[in-house]
């Protein structure tokens, strides 16, 4: 997605990730994106920086870590700085998805002054948040072996494609984009359409059918069996124990392998998984595990910007 000069490229990945940098969505918000960030922060101008510093004044930029984590959002980080000037050099030493330890250098950038210092805060506040995501996700994915850690539609208003392609730099998977791309019952459509749970899932698949991935939340046995024999492919299991689930796991797949259906089952958990209980969650016999707090509740990691002057 880059673009302009390039001081050097040295790409470091810890891990490989499904990473997509073209999704949709991504690249669109990108560039709605910086332009309404920088806005916000520069108003009608820098009234600190412009007097002091010329336009001819050049400076180098160090991004270094201060805290062990994980990268996502390099290279918006830089693109913030090139809506500035775009004759910014780049010199980046490690990917999105690698991880970090204090002390380590990111990247580096020469522009001009006026240009690092109007895009410093910018650029920071979105690599912090996005790395912040990469990194909790990194911690669920470390703590939830063997099964698979999803996010959700939990995601800040204008920032999801961000927030997701965060999560994956942590080594997490995307559930479902928005409402469009994945039908997902949930109890709230059972209670609103005053319908059974089995009723409502042969409607959606004789409407959407079989390509249509079609989850279906669960609150108790009886409708985790209603949502096998409607012929779910994920069945989403909502605030159990990790208790329950051992229980209830095992007698599910005995009637998946029962039943005459021709898709494999996928069994999830979500609700109430922390880091501390996510290995017992992921003990319980379920394929994944779905975590709201990945986008919604991540810290920052902690990512300052170094400035010198040049001569």
């Amino acid at each position: 997605m880059g673009d302009g000069s390039v001081l050097y490229t040295s790409r470091v990945t810890a891990v490989e990730t499904p990473r997509d940098a073209t999704r949709p969505g991504l690249e669109a918000d990108l560039e709605r994106l910086i332009p309404i960030a920088l806005a916000e922060d520069l108003g009608a101008g820098d009234v600190t920086t412009e007097p002091l510093l010329g336009p001819e004044v050049r400076a180098r930029g160090r991004l270094v870590a201060k805290a062990r984590g994980r990268l996502a959002g390099g290279e918006l980080f830089t693109r913030v700085f090139r809506r500035l000037d775009p004759a910014l050099r780049v010199g980046t030493r490690v990917a999105d998805g690698a991880e970090l330890a204090s002390g380590d250098v990111v990247l580096e950038l020469e522009g001009t002054a006026r240009a690092l210092l109007g895009g410093e805060r910018t650029a920071l506040n979105l690599v912090q948040h996005l790395s912040g995501i990469a990194t909790l996700t990194a911690r669920f994915v470390a703590a939830a072996r063997p099964a698979r850690i999803l996010d959700t539609r939990k995601t800040t208003p204008g920032l999801r494609a961000l927030e997701k392609y965060a999560v994956t730099c942590g080594g997490g998977e995307n559930h479902r984009f928005g409402l469009f791309d994945e039908v997902m019952l949930k109890n709230n459509h059972v209670d609103l359409a005053r319908m059974d749970l089995r009723t409502l899932l042969a409607a959606l698949r004789a409407r959407h059918g079989a390509r249509m991935r079609i989850t279906a939340e669960a609150r108790d046995e009886r409708e985790a069996l209603d949502a096998l024999a409607g012929d779910a492919d994920v069945i989403l299991l909502d605030n159990f124990t990790p208790a329950a689930l051992a229980s209830l796991c095992p007698r599910l797949r005995a009637a998946a392998r029962a039943s005459a259906r021709a898709r494999p089952l996928e069994l999830e958990a979500s609700g109430g998984i922390t880091l501390e209980n996510a290995a017992e969650f992921a003990h319980s016999g379920v394929d994944r595990l779905s975590v709201g707090a990945l986008t919604h509740s991540a810290p920052a990691l902690d990512l300052a910007l170094r400035l010198e002057r040049l001569a």
